[in-house]
């Protein structure tokens, strides 16, 4: 594995810049640009020094539904990841643009709160493609470190769509409107009450990515999400992941493990309705259409233990 220490985070817009440059023919071509097919390089970035701003987390929080602490809200290591993120799939050794690819599932595991200040160390590296009913997976794993202890980490797994092993390279993918077969009878599936409707605004991929620096274009507006399959823009998964747990924020343990499984995209505009279970020390919960019930997200939290680098506890 190729290991490369960065010493400043990566400027968001040139990297979206290489990441959508696979969009043009002819441009997988060029060494720089992503794209080509073949495996995905193995590689990991690290970026040391790392330190959130006040002002920042604020916005982050207010957008999410956080309240304001002084440590980071659970789900905010993962904005400050996301250059890293762009970084490995925008590199030219990648084998496909990130643009358009689908963010099917994600798992957090705070190992303990993070205070807004403290230094850390991130580390990001991507795994191997996987075959999907609907095309390719692969995950990209993040570690932040506070010193020697491992404090957070994630795995968020993104879909390819439209590419398989069984299929040629250059077949043209069918529109894609968010159900992944894989999910059906998953288990996943709870009958919870809901306890809230959240209204959930046009602008609200756009306000997201204000306060993430992701500006997937499937997220800021339907005339950038319709060429990519979507109808209309679609909330960022990331931000339903942190309104759940901006809304479970009283009953979280300092040190837990999340996942959730990302089911039919959110269309924006929309009113969506969110509901967990009462008792116990996991709690399950999900978001669905407030109308018509359908799955948007499936998630579970547990406690965990704090553990160092090398894995001790």
């Amino acid at each position: 594995m190729t290991k490369r220490t960065l010493q400043n985070p990566p400027s968001i817009l040139p990297l979206y810049l290489r990441a959508a440059a696979p969009m043009l023919p002819g441009a997988s071509l060029l060494p720089f640009v992503p794209g080509g097919g073949g495996e995905i390089p193995e590689v990991e970035l690290e970026l040391a020094g790392v330190q959130a701003e006040a002002e920042r987390v604020a916005a982050y929080a207010r957008v999410c539904g956080f309240s304001l602490r002084d440590t980071l809200p659970p789900t905010y290591p993962h904005v400050l990841a996301f250059p890293l993120h762009m970084a490995v799939m925008a590199d030219g050794g990648f084998p496909f643009g990130a643009v358009g690819l689908v963010h099917v599932e994600n798992r957090i595991e705070q190992r303990r709160p993070i205070a807004v200040g403290e230094e850390m160390t991130i580390r990001v590296r991507p795994t191997k493609l996987k075959p999907h009913p609907r095309g390719q997976t692969f995950s990209l794993l993040t570690k932040v470190l506070v010193g020697r202890q491992i404090a957070w980490e994630s795995t968020s797994t993104m879909l390819r769509r439209g590419e398989t092993d069984n299929t040629d390279a250059n077949q043209v993918s069918k529109p894609f409107h968010g159900e992944l077969d894989s999910d059906r009878g998953s288990g996943w599936e709870k009958e919870l009450k809901a306890s809230s409707e959240w209204k959930l605004g046009g602008d609200l991929g756009r306000r997201y990515a204000a306060v993430s620096g992701d500006r997937n274009p499937i997220h800021m507006h339907s005339l950038s999400a319709k060429p990519l399959g979507f109808p209309r823009a679609i909330a960022h998964g990331m931000w339903t992941k942190a309104r759940c747990l901006a809304a479970l924020e009283g009953r979280l343990t300092d040190a837990f493990a999340v996942d959730v499984r990302f089911r039919k995209p959110i269309l924006l505009p929309g009113r969506v309705a969110f509901a967990s279970t009462g008792e116990g020390e996991e709690i399950d919960f999900a978001v669905r259409d407030a109308k018509r019930g359908t799955p948007h997200l499936e998630g579970r939290v547990a406690p965990l233990e704090a553990k160092t680098e090398d894995g001790r506890k």
